[in-house]
């Protein structure tokens, strides 16, 4: 018979935040697959765990798939585990799941801590529906393009940040989503846990006088049926500014326009339009 690979969940920040099962799955596995090697090494190092611990992240998932497949058809059991939380959230793993789906092969999840719903929770916003985005993309322009594209959302958003990335982040948000109420949750679990509340332009002025440290989840709170905009798309922002400037319009009016119909700000629109 083949064996299991078993996607577990490791504490996001507290090491008691780990459940019996996964203690018991870690312990009597073959292997364990760890996104860092080292910072595995301190969970297993702490409950005394001696299994075999290999790496396994984003740079050479695709390479080890193959022999790890092969692994589990002779009947070795696997674990997977990321830094902190659940695998494949915003984590590697994904990849390896998907083809142990193709091959019917066996694998299950063994839950516990995780970053995003526990955020949700402490942002003291309404937690469904919620949407989690991930990583916000790193490039100014592409992250707009992101949070333009679930302007009209409803329910309430999650997504991570770098510190040192948060305050023009929150600048970015403010400008495409307007000044909403958020939450910006920070070491999770750990024993400087921080959860700051309110506008995103009230969080913007403390987080530029106070920079954050550690591990950050953002929570924002979803669109009120005022502010949706008739532009909702990069696509539709740029097949409008074509139309106009085909009836003789000029850039500054055109600008002016668009900024009306997509309420947007200057600086949102200026950056999604900046190739046009």
């Amino acid at each position: 018979m083949s064996g299991h690979l078993y996607l577990c969940a490791t504490p996001i920040g507290n090491l008691k935040d780990i459940t019996l099962r996964c203690l018991e799955t870690l312990k009597t596995v073959q292997l364990i697959l760890a996104e860092d090697t080292r910072q595995t090494r301190k969970l297993l190092n702490h409950y005394e765990i001696e299994t075999p611990l290999k790496s396994f992240h984003e740079h050479n998932e695709y390479h080890q798939t193959e022999a790890l497949i092969q692994q589990l058809k002779e009947g070795q059991n696997i674990a997977l585990v990321s830094d902190a939380g659940l695998p494949l959230i915003s984590d590697p793993g994904a990849h390896l799941v998907q083809e142990l789906a193709k091959a019917g092969l066996n694998f299950t999840c063994i839950p516990g801590a995780s970053a995003p719903p526990t955020a949700l929770l402490l942002s003291g916003l309404p937690p469904l529906p919620y949407t989690f985005l991930g990583f916000l993309p790193r490039q100014r322009n592409q992250r707009q393009q992101l949070l333009l594209q679930y302007r009209q959302e409803k329910g309430t958003l999650v997504c991570f940040e770098s510190p040192h990335r948060l305050t023009q982040a929150l600048k970015d948000i403010q400008e495409v989503l307007g000044d909403r109420q958020a939450a910006v949750c920070r070491e999770l679990t750990k024993r400087y846990e921080e959860v700051q509340r309110g506008a995103l332009s009230a969080l913007h002025t403390h987080f530029s006088a106070t920079p954050a440290r550690g591990e950050i989840t953002l929570v924002l709170s979803g669109a009120l049926e005022a502010e949706q905009p008739p532009l909702q798309s990069e696509e539709e922002l740029k097949a409008r500014y074509t139309e106009l400037l085909a009836q003789g319009w000029h850039k500054k009016a055109i600008f002016q326009q668009l900024r009306e119909e997509s309420q947007l700000s200057r600086n949102a629109l200026y950056s999604l339009l900046h190739d046009v």
